[in-house]
C-alpha cells in the first residue's frame, strides 16, 4: 500500500494535530504492507516536520506543498491540489489528518479522515461567529465525501451520530490516537530538557491549547485560590503547555487579575523530550476541559506515572478509567476542582500505566485493516480503473 498522509495545518508549532500525524506515520511504518508513505506539510511546518524524529525509513517521503497560510489558501489547496498530488504520486489511499474540504470526484483512490472532535458544534466559541458556521460546513462536506471516518475515541464516534445522517455515521470507526509510553526515570535524569531554569520547585502541569473548552482561566483561578489559602507549597508554579488561541488574552488577564502572573509559566512548541520531562517532574497533571475528543495528555501522563486530576467527562473516563481523580465541574466548579487538586497532589506518585489499546502495533493493525477494507471495495476498484483509463487516454491525446 502507498499512503498519502495530508498534515498541512495552520500552526507551525507542535499541537495535537501534528502529533497525531507524526504518530500515525510511525505506526504505519511498522507494517510490511506499507510500501510508501508520502507525508505532506505546509511551508511553515518545514522545521517542525524535520525535527519530529520520524526516522530514516526509505519508505517515507516528506513533501512541502506550496499554499497560502490563511483558511482560503489551505482549504483551496486541499480541495484542488491534493487530488492532483495523489494522482501524480500514484498512491493507493489518502488520509486527511483532520477534516478539510474533499473533492471526491477528483480522487481515483479512497480517502480517510481522522475526526478528533466535534468542536464546531460542541464548542463553537473556540472559533467565534461567524467562523464556526463555516467550520461546520467544512466538517459536514468532508465527512459526507470521504470513504471512511477514523474517530479517535468511541466517545467522539457516538457523539458524531447526533450531527450526521446515518449513511455518513455508518462510515465511521474508532481508531484511537497512538500513545507511546515514556520512561519517567530517564526523563527525570535529563534535567537539560527542562523548558525553564528549574530549581526543583513543585509545579502543576496543564497541557492544553488556549481554547474556551479547555477551561484554563478556571484552573488559574483555582491555582490562585490554593496559593492564597496556603493549601499548596508557596513555591508551586502552574505550567501551561499549548499553542496560543482565542482565549490567550483572557488567560493572561486572569493570571494578572488574581496576582499569579509570576507563578504561571506558558510554553508552546515544546519538544517531545521537554514534554516527557514535564510529565515526569510535575506534581500532577490538571485537565479541567468541558469537552474533549480523546484526552491525549491524560493518557500520556498516566503512562509516565504522573497523577492526573481531570474533569468528569466521557472522553476522560474512556481514556483514564479508574486511574484518574475525576472532578464534576458544574455548580461549585472552583471548590470541587480545588479539592481534587489538593487531594491528588498529596498522594504519592503512581506507577506507569500500560494501555495496550493505544500502542503503535495495535493502532497500525487497525489502520491497515481499515485501508484494506476500502481498497477491496468493488466500487472503489472500478472507480480507480476508470480514472487510470481516462488518464492514459488523455496522455495518448497529448502524444
Amino acid at each position: 500500500m502507498k499512503i498519502l498522509v495530508a498534515a498541512a495545518a495552520f500552526s507551525s508549532e507542535m499541537s495535537g494535530l501534528q502529533r497525531h500525524a507524526f504518530n500515525m506515520v510511525r505506526c504505519l511504518l511498522l507494517r510490511p504492507e506499507i510500501e510508501a508513505i508520502h507525508l505532506v506539510a505546509a511551508p511553515w511546518q518545514r522545521e517542525l516536520v524535520l525535527s519530529a524524529g520520524l526516522g530514516s525509513d526509505k519508505r517515507l517521503a516528506i513533501h512541502i506543498a506550496e499554499m497560502g497560510r490563511g483558511s482560503v489558501g489551505r482549504n483551496g489547496w486541499y480541495y484542488l491540489r491534493l487530488p492532483e498530488m495523489a494522482a501524480s504520486l500514484g498512491v493507493d489511499l489518502v488520509h486527511l489528518t483532520y477534516p478539510m474540504p474533499v473533492n471526491a470526484d477528483a480522487y481515483a483512490c479512497p480517502t480517510v479522515v481522522t475526526l478528533h472532535d466535534l468542536y464546531p458544534y460542541e464548542a463553537p466559541l473556540n472559533f467565534g461567529f461567524p467562523k464556526f458556521v463555516f467550520n461546520r460546513q467544512v466538517l459536514q462536506q468532508c465527512l459526507a465525501h470521504v470513504n471512511a471516518i477514523a474517530c479517535v475515541s468511541e466517545t467522539t464516534r457516538q457523539r458524531l451520530r447526533q450531527y450526521v445522517p446515518a449513511r455518513v455515521w455508518d462510515k465511521s470507526a474508532c481508531v484511537y490516537n497512538c500513545v507511546e509510553s515514556t520512561q519517567p526515570n530517564d526523563a527525570q535524569a535529563l534535567s537539560h530538557d527542562a523548558p525553564w531554569e528549574w530549581q526543583g520547585e513543585p509545579f502543576l502541569l496543564c497541557v492544553a491549547q488556549h481554547r474556551r473548552n479547555k477551561n484554563i482561566p478556571l484552573l488559574i483561578r483555582v491555582f490562585a485560590r490554593l496559593l492564597s489559602r496556603g493549601q499548596i507549597d508557596q513555591r508551586t508554579k502552574l505550567v501551561v503547555v499549548g499553542i496560543e488561541g482565542p482565549e490567550t488574552r483572557l488567560i493572561h488577564r486572569t493570571a494578572s487579575e488574581f496576582g499569579v502572573s509570576g507563578d504561571v509559566k506558558f510554553f508552546e512548541g515544546l519538544t517531545e523530550a521537554q514534554l516527557r520531562w514535564c510529565y515526569a517532574n510535575c506534581e500532577a497533571l490538571a485537565v479541567p476541559s468541558s469537552i474533549e475528543g480523546f484526552g491525549l495528555p491524560v493518557a500520556e501522563a498516566l503512562m509516565a506515572g504522573c497523577k492526573v486530576v481531570c474533569s468528569d467527562i466521557a472522553a476522560h473516563r474512556e481514556v483514564g478509567g479508574e486511574h484518574c481523580r475525576f472532578a464534576a465541574l458544574h455548580g461549585r466548579a472552583e471548590e470541587t476542582l480545588a479539592e481534587a487538586i489538593v487531594e491528588t497532589m498529596r498522594k504519592p506518585r503512581i506507577k506507569p500505566i500500560v494501555f495496550p489499546q493505544f500502542s503503535a502495533a495495535v493502532i497500525a493493525e487497525q489502520y491497515v485493516a481499515l485501508y484494506r477494507g476500502l481498497l477491496s471495495a468493488p466500487a472503489l476498484r472500478q472507480r480507480k480503473s476508470v480514472a487510470v483509463a481516462a488518464t492514459a487516454a488523455s496522455e495518448r491525446r497529448v502524444l
